[in-house]
């Protein structure tokens, strides 16, 4: 049984998400909850994925960090727009410093917009900030026993993106074992391997964006 304040805490964020999904809905937004352990290249997909896709639709990044804006900067220079918010110190972004965020964001001129949360295999998944799916990023250099030790945002993710294959014959990590361990953990989940560096697989994953985008 949770204790009364994180039951609170839970609930008045999940209202904020419930604004934030009618508010996305209603103008054909749609949010993809980016997230993974620090440096598994979560800005480095994005910064391919916003070149890609550009001049296809208009793009927008809320970037979590714990301090510095130099994702954001990033983010920036590959043409797409882009608010910071820093946790000074906490583990993810919750519904309410969305809340904040989206009031430097012109919705109504945004077709897809990314939340970069913050670097940690627990805590982001927790909270739900109104998107439309959360889509994780595993590294091949993390090892293939992360979906047994963190279950939950394997669980909650609609795409897992196997980053860093080109690195494979220089680290011990199983991808099939990763594939075999996330699917008995969440049947559904779209896996895609990736790499940002030398750009395989990045395709199938610029393409699930399309699709989505197409049926809204």
């Amino acid at each position: 049984m949770k204790i009364p304040v994180v039951r609170d805490i839970l609930e008045a964020n999940d209202r904020i998400a419930n604004e934030h999904r009618e508010l996305f809905q209603k103008n054909s937004l749609l949010v993809v909850n980016l997230m993974s352990s620090p440096g598994a290249g979560k800005t480095t997909l994005l910064e391919n994925t916003i070149r890609h896709l550009k001049e296809k639709m208009r793009i927008g990044v809320i970037e979590g960090d714990i301090q510095t804006s130099a994702d954001a900067e990033r983010i920036l220079g590959a043409g797409a727009s882009a608010v910071q918010i820093n946790t000074d110190g906490a583990c993810h972004l919750d519904a309410n410093m969305i809340k904040a965020a989206l009031a430097a964001i012109n919705i109504e001129e945004t077709d897809l917009m990314f939340i970069e949360n913050v670097g940690n295999l627990v805590c982001p998944a927790e909270f739900d900030l109104g998107e439309d799916d959360k889509v994780m990023i595993l590294s091949v250099t993390e090892g293939d026993d992360k979906p047994e030790k963190y279950p939950l945002m394997f669980h909650e993710a609609s795409v897992l993106l196997i980053n860093k294959i080109d690195l494979l014959p220089y680290v011990d990590c199983n991808v099939s074992k990763i594939r075999e361990a996330v699917l008995k953990i969440n049947p559904h989940i779209k896996i895609f391997e990736i790499s940002c560096q030398t750009k395989e697989g990045l395709d199938n994953w610029f393409q699930w964006i399309l699709d989505h985008i197409k049926r809204r």
